[in-house]
């Protein structure tokens, strides 16, 4: 198939990049087509790399809006958007099944519907590849990967060199409280990585200034904070270890190549974690992330960091 793929993706950013393997099987499968992506940009453009996608479009426009709704006049601009694809592949939740028929009405051939929520039966990666299957593609490569650009390194060049080499990076925070572990913890992780001389570099958003804020007053540890996720990525990419939760800058963490130890509690490894092989998942199986201990953690890093030197 030559002309152009769209994959249409929503979502958080963990949730793009556990489809990055299904995007990369596509262009594994048909290296000279064109793929673009229809989502938010500020996550989709990390799939713009060629082992994914060639061009990203926003999810939020106005006129999209009206395939979303029942019996509506659709802007002919889109109609002719969405018709100038020889494939569409949509993630997008739709149980009534509006948008189907609406990119139907605008006369688009082939739709191919991905699973819009996903259920606790396989790993995320292959429930996201599966309908690709309908087009005799089948998944081997469950990594997704982030490799940075010149331009991306250029960006974080002056996190980069304020910070002394090697260096940890950890993220404390993730999409809900139940998935943290405390910040007590951390201050004891913090402190043994300070006795064995490697910088630690906090990663935060929006979300998790409560959590930064409790290190914040108890150190003095510089910090890379709501910034392009093409950027953090390549700052992850040049850290010696990432430490964190089950959360979407954890799987930008693995994608970069980084040697990651993630936290799991309520949620299931065996579906939601990155299936890199840099990635060593520590799990509570009562769900509760206090027992995951100090020592468990202490424990790989002094190996991982051991082994490295």
């Amino acid at each position: 198939m030559s002309g152009r793929i769209l994959v249409i993706r929503g979502g958080a950013i963990g949730d793009f990049i556990l489809t990055l393997p299904a995007i990369g099987l596509i262009r594994q499968n048909l290296p000279k087509t064109r793929i673009e992506i229809l989502g938010y940009p500020a996550i989709t453009r990390l799939a713009l790399s060629p082992e994914y996608a060639d061009a990203v479009h926003s999810i939020e426009y106005a006129p999209l809006a009206r395939f979303f709704s029942r019996k509506p006049v659709l802007d002919p601009q889109m109609v002719e958007f969405f018709k100038s694809y020889q494939q569409i592949i949509s993630y997008l939740y739709d149980p009534d099944g509006i948008f189907e028929n609406n990119l139907k009405s605008a006369g688009v051939k082939n739709l191919l519907l991905g699973p819009g929520k996903l259920s606790d039966d396989m790993h995320a990666v292959h429930q996201l590849a599966q309908p690709l299957e309908q087009m005799a593609f089948f998944l081997e490569d469950t990594s997704a990967r982030f490799n940075p650009d010149a331009k991306d390194l250029e960006s974080a060049a002056p996190y980069l060199n304020n910070l002394m080499q090697p260096f940890v990076a950890i993220h404390v925070g993730s999409g809900g409280k139940r998935k943290n572990w405390s910040s007590e913890n951390w201050l004891r992780v913090i402190t043994l990585l300070s006795v064995m001389n490697f910088p630690v570099l906090l990663i935060g958003g929006e979300a998790d200034q409560e959590n930064l804020q409790v290190l914040r007053l108890q150190t003095n540890l510089p910090s890379a904070e709501n910034l392009p996720l093409r950027t953090l990525g390549a700052i992850l990419s040049k850290s010696r270890l990432f430490l964190g939760h089950d959360s979407g800058i954890s799987h930008l963490a693995a994608a970069t190549g980084t040697k990651c130890l993630l936290l799991f509690g309520p949620t299931d490894p065996e579906v939601w974690a990155p299936l890199n092989p840099n990635v060593k998942v520590l799990t509570s199986p009562e769900g509760n992330m206090e027992s995951i201990t100090f020592d468990q953690v202490a424990k790989w890093i002094n190996q991982e960091l051991t082994i490295q030197q």
